[in-house]
């Protein structure tokens, strides 16, 4: 298995507020991008684990929310590697928009 991808996405909102939008983000951003499907999102804290289906696909991982910043881990099966690029942008360019200040 190769290594995870792995983004870091700055905010300014604070762990509680981060986590109130991002518990509601994932669904809705997997609405936005027809390919993809959430098969399942758990919470333990500060951690979101998720299991998202793409292309016949299945890709793991979990998002840790600190005070200031999220991290995204995700490991994506080998058919999916050569997405992983388009995958570490899209995962900031939605998280940017899901944690700005705005509201």
């Amino acid at each position: 298995m190769s290594a995870p991808l792995v983004v870091s996405i700055p905010h300014r909102l604070g762990r509680e507020e981060a986590i109130r939008r991002l518990r509601a983000g994932l669904s809705r951003a997997a609405v936005s991008v027809p390919i993809m499907k959430v098969d399942h999102e758990h919470w333990d804290g500060d951690r979101m684990m998720f299991r998202v289906r793409a292309l016949g696909q299945v890709a793991a991982g979990q998002v840790d929310v600190a005070d200031d910043h999220v991290v995204v881990e995700v490991r994506l099966p080998w058919l999916l590697q050569k997405f992983a690029d388009v995958a570490q942008r899209a995962i900031k360019d939605r998280g940017h928009l899901l944690l700005e200040k705005k509201r």
